[in-house]
C-alpha cells in the first residue's frame, strides 16, 4: 500500500494568526511562527512536517483560504 505526505503552503502575508488551523489539525503540524508577517501577525507554519498525512483540516477550516494542501503518494 503507497503512503501518503502531506505538504502545506501558507500564505504568510495573508495570514491573520488566528489559530483556527492549528486548533484543527489532528496531527499537531501547525504552530504559529514567532516571526510575523508585514501587518504584525504572527502567521501559521508547520512545526513538525514529517507528521503531516496531507488530510486539508487546516486549508478547509482558514477563514482566509491562506493554506494550499499538496499530497504525494510513496510507493
Amino acid at each position: 500500500m503507497a503512503k501518503i505526505k502531506g505538504r502545506i503552503v501558507v500564505d504568510k502575508e495573508r495570514c491573520k494568526g488566528c489559530g483556527v488551523c492549528v486548533a484543527s489539525c489532528p496531527c499537531n503540524v501547525l504552530a504559529l511562527s514567532v516571526y510575523v508577517n508585514g501587518k504584525g501577525y504572527p502567521f501559521a507554519e508547520m512545526a513538525a512536517p514529517d507528521a503531516c498525512t496531507g488530510c486539508a483540516s487546516c486549508g478547509i477550516i482558514c477563514p482566509d483560504s491562506c493554506i494550499t494542501v499538496y499530497r504525494q503518494k510513496f510507493e
